[in-house]
């Protein structure tokens, strides 16, 4: 049976379904490196593409296989090749370009035909049965978050595919069930983003992959113009063989570029030395995530991990700033926001930051819970706050937050905590490419685009000091998902995942130092103190920073 939103899928426009291009000279070095190669292809060799759009990857594979045609038979060549395609307008296109490229080699009109019904199927990759035996399977699979599918379609996939997870892409569905269809010793190569290897959502696929599979190589085409679209997302080409796990070759995004792809791939196909490929062991260990960085920076990361607590075990907290699913209602100026002043604070956000420093531009937000912390305040004591709320309650009562607590629909997504507006805090913008890291005082609520940092133990101004070093970076930098443009996610859970000395252990002048340089030192004395704090050497420090 045909889900409808599978039909909606299939009459969709290129952009709402995920679909981009990719150039050739990506597509020629893909299939080099999974193995579909003149000189190789053989039978009982098949290749499958998943999601085939207009024949980026199918057509080369067929000029591959056609050019060595000569040695298989046309029952053999029937067998060969499959490319899924959902959308009927991209089928029909790619249809008729195999035909042609079928005619062209001198195919009959009834063996052309015969090959065109056994090599393309329009139809939906995730929900088609396919029987398994592929030895290569290759493909840019589609660009595009779970949420944005059909309802129905969305729940259908995620009961049919177990790596499916908290707010997953719909690429991870494309891994798995393109790696079950994997023969022994068959290869998968995907260009897609590579967020999966290190976020949430990609633990249980790494996990999957890490106890089944050898991830073979990883290719980061985030510094490459791979597509004939500008794409958002950070790509990369995954290499993945249905082998036992071993040795991960890395290639960095300095090392590729569009006129070397050639010569990349026959050395890693060669497996030979080559300063642009990094091997590197127990990559994929369980659903932790995938630490793709220089052998030289994850062994002294390592070390630090080791010898030193993590932050929050020194003593840190770590957390976020209030969400309220409707900024333009509960967010405003003093004049703005015409409630009690006891039911608005002074609100910091990520473009009130500017060099190290707090630039208050002005911005209160509604506070609707109790001073004590027991709850939401009553409306009615308080008439201007009251009446401000039933103004815009159509607005507020259309968030999620609202419908799911109608009882308490004026709160906030997050809690505010009002203690939290005294307190002494770190703040630290989410995306970025260096450190930004302000010292608050105890003036200003935290916005949701901030993460903060509190501390009983450490001086804040000397901790300022270390997250805005290098180290700071370079721990990020091993975690952290990267984002366009080379910036990095400043979240939580990696802020988290760095190590910091217990303040009791920092000998009092290196804490004066640390506090004088905390918002107006220097780069290079900044990163000096902080490469005195934790012992490393130069040789080491120089390993850490660089990449």
């Amino acid at each position: 049976m045909i889900l409808p939103s599978v039909s909606l899928l299939a009459n969709a426009p290129a952009d709402s379904r995920g679909e981009v291009f990719t150039k050739p000279e990506v597509v020629e070095f893909m299939l080099d490196l999974i193995g579909w190669t003149a000189d190789c292809i053989q039978d009982p060799m098949r290749l499958i593409e998943p999601s085939c759009g207009e024949g980026d990857f199918l057509l080369t594979a067929i000029n591959r296989l056609l050019e060595a045609h000569r040695r298989h038979p046309l029952v053999a060549l029937k067998g060969m090749i499959l490319g899924v395609e959902i959308n009927k307008q991209a089928f029909e296109v790619v249809r008729e370009k195999v035909e042609s490229r079928l005619v062209r080699e001198g195919f009959g009109w009834t063996e052309t035909q015969s090959l065109l019904e056994a090599w393309l199927i329009q139809g939906d990759f995730l929900s088609t049965p396919i029987s398994g035996g592929f030895s290569h399977v290759v493909g840019n699979p589609p660009y595009l978050r779970l949420e944005a599918l059909p309802r129905e379609l969305m729940q259908y996939y995620r009961r049919q595919f177990a790596t499916m997870y908290d707010r997953s892409d719909l690429y991870v569905a494309f891994f798995e069930k393109g790696l079950s269809l994997l023969e022994k010793e068959g290869r998968l190569g995907f260009i897609c983003s590579d967020r999966w290897m290190k976020n949430k959502y990609g633990g249980p696929l790494r996990k999957w992959i890490a106890e089944n599979y050898h991830f073979e190589s990883y290719i980061d085409f985030s510094n490459c113009d791979a597509f004939h679209s500008d794409v958002t997302a950070y790509p990369a080409v995954t290499i993945i063989r249905n082998a036992p796990s071993g040795t991960t070759r890395v290639v960095r995004k300095t090392d590729v570029n569009l006129s070397e792809l050639s010569s990349l791939s026959r050395s890693l196909l060669a497996d030979c030395e080559d300063d642009r490929i990094l091997q590197l062991g127990s990559i994929a260990a369980g659903n932790a995530p995938w630490l793709l960085t220089s052998g030289k920076r994850l062994g002294i990361v390592q070390h630090l991990e080791e010898a030193f607590p993590t932050l929050e075990e020194a003593g840190c907290k770590v957390g976020i700033g209030v969400a309220t699913g409707a900024d333009k209602v509960f967010i405003g100026s003093n004049d703005d926001l015409d409630v009690e002043p006891e039911r608005k604070l002074p609100l910091i956000t990520r473009r009130d930051l500017r060099d190290h420093r707090i630039h208050w531009r002005g911005s209160y937000v509604l506070n609707p819970f109790a001073e004590n912390e027991n709850g939401l305040v009553n409306p009615e004591e308080f008439p201007r706050f009251n009446q401000y709320i039933l103004r815009h309650r159509e607005a507020i009562q259309r968030r999620h937050v609202a419908k799911k607590n109608p009882n308490a629909w004026f709160k906030t997504i997050d809690r505010i905590t009002p203690s939290l507006l005294h307190r002494p805090k770190l703040l630290i913008p989410d995306i970025q490419g260096n450190p930004q890291v302000a010292y608050d005082p105890g003036e200003y609520y935290p916005h949701h685009n901030l993460y903060f940092i509190t501390s009983d133990s450490w001086d804040l101004e000397a901790l300022q000091a270390v997250l805005r070093s290098s180290l700071a970076k370079a721990f990020i930098a091993t975690y952290s998902l990267r984002m366009r443009g080379d910036y990095l996610r400043f979240q939580a859970q990696y802020l988290r995942r760095i190590r910091l000395p217990n303040w009791r252990d920092v000998p009092e002048d290196l804490r004066r130092t640390l506090s004088q340089l905390a918002h107006s030192g220097e780069d290079a004395d900044l990163n000096e103190a902080v490469r005195t704090l934790y012992g490393l050497t130069q040789h080491d420090w120089k390993s850490l920073i660089t990449e």
